[in-house]
């Protein structure tokens, strides 16, 4: 696998270096003319970063299946360090387009970080790479796998390139805006939907016994991980929702980033929260059918998911906001919200098909509303907070309204009982 990556990822990062331009008009078809040029350097630079995050992904998935898990998810922190390093190191006084550039060199020296701290205990693992057969039946078992698993599990990042499409027809401004709101929202899904559903996956698929004691072992599996997910997602909506201003204010206000721009990604934002429970969950729901050896059912749902998404994007983006006699610009927010609808039908459709094979499924409606009510009050504490400070820096007044927020949502989830805040206030 590793051989036949390394020439695919080799082929394609030269097909996106040669091809850039023609690319533009499919990635971005609003761009035109400086910002037209920009992007296409932009991408020409990418593209080889992208082929070593692609073999930094191989290095996850051998690290996963011998259930290392820490190691392949801080190593992207390296990447985002290297991309620090270059603005700090040579951005000065640079104008916006050459800082982008300049971002997109550390991208790539990031990647190739990603990659190397990785690769050491790949290969202690494997002992060592060795040749063998390229389409023996294991390799034949994964390359079948591939487009349904890339589509499926990938739905998210095909989802957020829909939303970047459709912002680029919206007035200059709203795909950074979309990009910036897509960092937040992705944050929760990545770090808690997609981390416990990778942990989750080789434990599922370890089920011995009959038909009946593999669906019973599944289901307990499964609703222990929704559990998890939801402890960490619910909080992460309200907060979006409620103080998605302050959130925003402390990672982007600063220099030609105003107040007018926070708050105008909080709005995005916002609306991007409608789908963020579902979606997170819905990713455990696919490993849950990766475990059963079916990668179709996912790809089915995902590609309902990216055709709603599509749909309803491009009605709430272009045609709402003139109905609502709104800026064009509000139209961004639409594009999130689309996707935050596409996301629960997803959610809802997955969970129905898996209840189908193993049994019904399901989130307690006592455990969900303990979660609601923790995480709604912690919010009025967070407000409390805000409006009881002076004015100050963004970073600061976060760290003190968020950290309220925080709190409050910990010790309140275990006053209701919740499991997971009990055992987190005994660690600390």
């Amino acid at each position: 696998m590793a051989a036949l990556l390394s020439l695919t990822v080799s082929l394609l990062v030269l097909a996106g270096i040669l091809l850039a331009p023609w690319l533009i008009a499919v990635i971005a078809p609003g761009f035109e003319g400086e910002k037209r040029e920009a992007t296409t350097r932009l991408v020409r630079i990418l593209f080889p970063g992208a082929g070593l995050l692609v073999l930094s992904a191989w290095c996850l998935g051998v690290l996963n299946s011998h259930r290392r898990f820490f190691l392949s998810y801080v190593a992207p922190v390296v990447w985002n360090l290297a991309i620090i390093a270059a603005l700090v190191a040579y951005g000065g006084e640079t104008r916006q387009y050459d800082l982008a550039m300049i971002a997109a060199w550390g991208s790539v020296a990031g990647s190739l970080l990603q990659f190397a701290v990785q690769l050491p205990t790949v290969l202690r693992l494997l002992g060592g790479l060795r040749s063998g057969p390229l389409l023996d039946p294991p390799v034949r078992a994964v390359i079948g796998n591939f487009l349904p698993v890339f589509l499926g599990r990938g739905v998210v990042q095909v989802s957020a390139y829909v939303d970047t499409v459709l912002a680029s027809l919206l007035p200059t401004g709203a795909v950074a805006a979309v990009s910036y709101a897509q960092v937040l929202y992705t944050l929760p899904v990545s770090l808690f939907g997609m981390s416990v559903s990778a942990a989750e996956l080789p434990e599922m698929a370890s089920a011995t016994g009959t038909d009946a004691e593999r669906a019973g072992f599944l289901r307990g599996r499964l609703e222990a991980g929704l559990r998890q997910i939801a402890f960490f997602v619910v909080p992460s909506v309200v907060g979006f929702v409620a103080l998605g201003d302050v959130i925003t204010g402390a990672l982007y206000q600063s220099g030609e980033f105003t107040r007018d721009m926070t708050e105008y990604v909080w709005v995005i934002l916002a609306a991007a929260s409608v789908g963020l429970l579902p979606s997170t969950l819905g990713r455990l729901y696919s490993s849950a059918f990766y475990a059963l050896h079916d990668t179709r059912t996912p790809l089915r749902i995902a590609l309902i998911r990216v055709s709603l998404g599509v749909a309803l994007g491009y009605g709430l983006a272009l045609h709402l906001p003139p109905a609502l006699e709104l800026d064009a610009r509000w139209g961004a927010a639409g594009i999130t919200l689309a996707s935050g609808l596409a996301a629960a039908v997803e959610y809802r459709l997955l969970r129905r098909a898996l209840s189908a094979r193993i049994g019904v499924t399901t989130l307690e409606w006592g455990t969900l509303a303990r979660l609601w009510v923790a995480a709604l009050t912690a919010a009025g504490c967070g407000w409390l907070v805000r409006y009881a400070l002076p004015p100050l820096h963004p970073i600061p007044a976060a760290a003190l309204v968020l950290g309220a927020f925080g709190a409050a949502y910990l010790a309140g989830a275990a006053m209701l009982g919740v499991p997971q805040a009990r055992r987190l206030l005994r660690l600390g």
